[in-house]
C-alpha cells in the first residue's frame, strides 16, 4: 500500500465564462500522506477552494474539471460514477467549508443535521445519531445537551466546532479544512487548531488545510504548498518553505507577516 493516501496529478479547473473560458487551477500536481497535515496557501482567488471542491466533486456551474486524476488509494475519484462516490463523501473524505453559519441549517436543530449525515450513510436511528453526536461534542467541547440547540444559539467559534464535529461523525480518513477559522478571533482560532491537532492525532487521518495565513499553516502543517495564480508554484517541508523558500512569491509571503519577537507554536502541533 502507497504511503499517499490522495495524489493530485495535472489537475484543470476552468470557468466557463461569457467572453470564454478561465482556468482556475492551471495543472496542479500534489500528494497528502496517511496520517499527514498538508497545508495549501495563497491569496484569495488563487485557486486553493477551487481544488478543495474539485477533489469532493461538488464543484459547480461555471467551474467544470478539464483534466487531471485524483487518485484515492488508486482510486480516480474522477472517472468513479457519481453513485460510487456517494458512498466514498463524508464517509471516507469530510469537508469543513469556510462559513460555520452557512455550512448549518439555521432552521432545523444540530441534532437533526447529525442525524441527516449519519442516517444517509449508516442508516442508524435518531437515538444512535444523538449519542454519536453527543460524543463528538465532548471531543469538540461542547457540553452534549447542547446538542438540542440550533445554530444561531452557538458563537461563531462554537459553530466552527459544530462543523467539525460533524465531519468528523463518521470518522473519515481525509478531512479537507478550508479557511476553518476565517473571521474568528486569535484565541478562537487556537482553540480550534489546537483541537485539530488533538483528533488527527487520536484518529490519525489525514488533512488538506487551506488558508491564506502562513503563520497558522506553519503551526499546524508537516508540508506546504504555495499557490500563485491557479498554479502550484512550490511546495516542500514546513521548515524549508518558512526558512529557505525557493520561489520569490513565496518569500514575498512570508515578509508580508508582521515579525514578533518570538513565534509561539501550539502546543499540540505537529513537528
Amino acid at each position: 500500500m502507497s504511503d499517499n493516501l490522495l495524489e493530485i496529478e495535472k489537475l484543470n479547473v476552468d470557468y466557463l465564462l461569457d467572453k470564454g473560458e478561465f482556468r482556475a487551477v492551471k495543472d496542479v500536481s500534489f500528494n497528502i500522506g496517511r496520517g499527514e497535515i498538508f497545508g495549501l496557501a495563497g491569496e484569495s482567488g488563487c485557486g486553493k477552494s477551487t481544488i478543495a471542491y474539485a477533489i469532493t466533486r461538488l464543484s459547480k456551474a461555471p467551474a467544470w474539471i478539464t483534466g487531471g486524476a485524483i487518485r484515492m488509494d488508486g482510486q480516480d475519484l474522477l472517472k468513479m460514477p457519481e453513485r460510487d462516490l456517494q458512498k466514498i463523501r463524508w464517509k471516507r473524505i469530510g469537508m469543513v467549508f469556510q462559513s460555520a453559519m452557512n455550512s448549518l441549517n439555521p432552521l432545523m436543530r444540530v441534532e437533526a443535521q447529525f442525524h441527516d449525515v449519519l442516517y444517509r450513510h449508516t442508516g442508524c436511528s435518531r437515538q444512535e445519531s444523538r449519542a454519536r453526536g453527543e460524543e463528538m461534542f465532548r471531543l469538540v467541547g461542547i457540553a452534549p445537551h447542547r446538542i438540542s440547540d440550533y445554530p444561531h444559539q452557538f458563537s461563531g467559534g462554537m459553530r466552527q466546532r459544530i462543523v467539525i464535529a460533524i465531519c468528523m461523525a463518521l470518522r473519515p480518513e481525509f478531512i479537507i479544512m478550508d479557511e476553518p477559522t476565517t473571521a474568528l478571533d486569535v484565541v478562537v482560532q487556537r482553540e480550534i487548531l489546537e483541537q485539530v491537532v488533538d483528533l488527527q492525532r487520536n484518529y490519525g487521518f489525514s488533512v488538506l488545510f487551506i488558508t491564506h495565513d502562513l503563520h497558522l499553516m506553519a503551526q499546524l502543517c508537516q508540508r506546504i504548498g504555495i499557490m500563485l495564480k491557479g498554479e502550484l508554484v512550490e511546495v516542500g517541508d514546513v521548515h524549508q518553505v518558512s526558512q529557505a523558500p525557493l520561489h520569490d512569491y513565496t518569500r514575498k509571503l512570508w515578509n508580508a507577516i508582521p515579525q514578533l519577537p518570538s513565534k509561539p507554536h501550539l502546543s499540540g502541533a505537529l513537528a
